[in-house]
This record gives C-alpha cells, structure tokens and sequence, in this order.
C-alpha cells in the first residue's frame, strides 16, 4: 500500500484533510490538476480577503492557503500536483487510483475534496504557444514581476485582483478588457481606476511581440473604434476565468447531484473506501463554505481511520490534549 489515503483536491478542504490525517496518524498523497495548493482560492482569488473563516477577522486567500500548507507540513503529505485522476478502482482491501501518465497510486481510502471540479482556464487565442513564456494565467509569486510591465486581460474580480496586487511591484499594469463594461464588483473597479491603472476597454490582445532573444516585450492591441495599441509588456495575466466540471470522477459509479456527489453522514459516497468533503460533497441543507469544507474533512477523515482500522476510536481527543 503506498498510502492510507489519497487525496483528491489541493483547495482548503483538501489541504486541512492532509493535515487532519497526519493527526490521525495515516500517511497521504494530495493530487491536483492545478500546479499549486490551493484550488479556487488560488485560481481565482488569492489576493482577495476572506471574512467567514473561524478565528481570522480577514485573512488573504493567499495567506489561508499557506497557513494551511503549513499546517499540514509535519506529517509530510506527498503533493502530486499538475496531475490529474484518472481511474479508480475499488477492492476489499483498498483503492487503486490511476493518474494521467499512468501512474498507479494505491490506497486504503480516497477522499475527493475537488471542489467544483477540475479547472480549465479560459484561452486567450493571441497568447497560444505564450503559456509560461510570459502569459499566465494566475500568479503564483507576485515578487516574479517585480519591475515588469504587466498587462492583466480580463473584466472580473479575478482580473482587478491582480491589478490590486501587481501594482505596488510592476513597473506598470494595464488592464485590457474586450467590452465597455465590467463584470467585477464597482468598488473594485473604483479602487483600481483611484491607483490610476489604465483601463483599456473594448478592446482585444491581438499579437505577442518577440525580442531578439525569444521574450515576450509587448502585445498588439486592437481598440473597437480606435487606433490599435502597442502596450509594453513582460508578462501577461490572462484572468479570462475557469471552466470546471468534474471530469472522470461522474464516470466512478458515484452518486451525483447538481455536479456535486452524494453523501452520508460519515461522507461516504455510494463506492466503498470513498469519501467526499467540501463543494463536491453533496446532502440535504448543505451549505458551501470554507467553514463547511473543515468540519466536512475531519468528519471523514476520522471515519475513514475508523474503516481502516476497526480498533480506532471514532473520536481521535482534542489536539490541545496532543503533545
């Protein structure tokens, strides 16, 4: 067996899942198809605060995801991120779970934390062959662009959001977005025209222009009624949103409802050895939270110790009592 259990989902829910187990004392692997911890947090709004979350007045998404990665850290989850779940298989014994490439990771239980699903960015036609050679699609490090012209392509709160937080780094941020209005909240829209950024509407990114050496040094804009734009640019955020769905798992023989899975009280799916936790996690009066997600992930993580060990207790003791 390579792990007690595998984790299926790097957002909150998923990342106080690996921490709650290495409390539990069971070894695990947190797999996702994003390329860092986080989930929606970190894809779609790391710099925005969060109020609903017990025990933080305000806490930065960025920062919640890092305090939970450092929470988890102690117990050593093994982090296959990029990755995406492909096939499981259920046995009496245990879980076998394949991941894209082929790789088999065996497990004594599965918890799929996925959220709302696998995300997709959506593309920005102009940047194809760009991704990772100046065009991202989040901000994983905002010290990276530190000095950079920076061009943000979008009309959402995601796309303010990286205006909000570029802008005390970058040499510049322009935000170019292909209609005249904007879907982010106005008292955004207004902090970010106060800090003076630019705001290029009706317009599209039509070209990456190449330096000598192969780095992206500009985009060609084109402007609906105007003279096209040369904007100066080291790096683009393409903040053009996220497609999500749950991809393979609707085919796992689970129990789905409304794009979520259905669950008991101990978040046992309809498969055995699977559980669900968070906003993929479906039952009558469900609530999705942050808030949500954490008692939902102790729930089944403790059930699931249970499961693979009949002699635990369902109740693990306060970790205040834990030396």
């Amino acid at each position: 067996m390579d792990y007690d259990l595998v984790i299926i989902g790097a957002g909150p829910t998923g990342l106080f899942a690996a921490y709650y187990a290495g409390f539990r004392g069971l070894s695990m692997a947190v797999v996702d198809s994003l390329p860092e911890p986080g989930g929606q947090v970190t894809a779609m709004y790391p710099e925005k605060m969060i109020y609903d979350v017990g025990g933080f007045p305000g806490v930065r998404g960025r920062d919640l995801v890092q305090g939970l990665v450092d929470q988890a850290a102690p117990w050593n989850p093994a982090y296959l991120l990029g990755r995406k779940a492909e096939k499981l298989e259920t046995g009496s014994d245990g879980v076998e779970l394949t991941l894209d490439g082929g790789e088999v990771l065996r497990a004594g239980a599965v918890l799929i934390t996925a959220g709302i699903g696998e995300f997709t960015p959506r593309p920005l036609p102009a940047g194809d062959g760009w991704l990772g050679r100046g065009m991202v699609h989040f901000v994983p490090s905002l010290q990276a662009h530190a000095g950079q012209h920076v061009v943000v392509v979008g009309g959402g709160d995601s796309a303010f959001d990286w205006c909000l937080a570029l802008q005390p780094v970058a040499a510049s941020v322009t935000l170019v977005h292909r209609r005249a209005k904007f879907r982010a909240a106005e008292s955004i829209v207004r902090e970010v025209r106060g800090l003076g950024v630019p705001l290029v509407t009706d317009a599209e990114v039509t070209r990456f222009v190449e330096s000598a050496s192969g780095a992206l040094e500009a985009v060609e804009v084109s402007v609906k009624g105007g003279e096209d734009l040369v904007l100066p640019a080291q790096a683009v955020v393409a903040a053009l949103g996220f497609t999500a769905d749950l991809g393979p798992i609707e085919s796992w023989g689970l129990e789905i409802d409304h794009r979520a899975i259905s669950v008991d009280t101990t978040m046992a799916t309809a498969r055995a050895r699977v559980y669900a936790a968070g906003d993929v996690a479906s039952y009558p009066g469900k609530v999705k939270l942050i808030a949500t997600g954490f008692g939902e992930a102790a729930t089944a993580v403790n059930n699931i110790a249970v499961a693979l060990d009949p002699e635990a207790h369902l109740f693990p003791g306060h970790s205040s009592n834990v030396e």
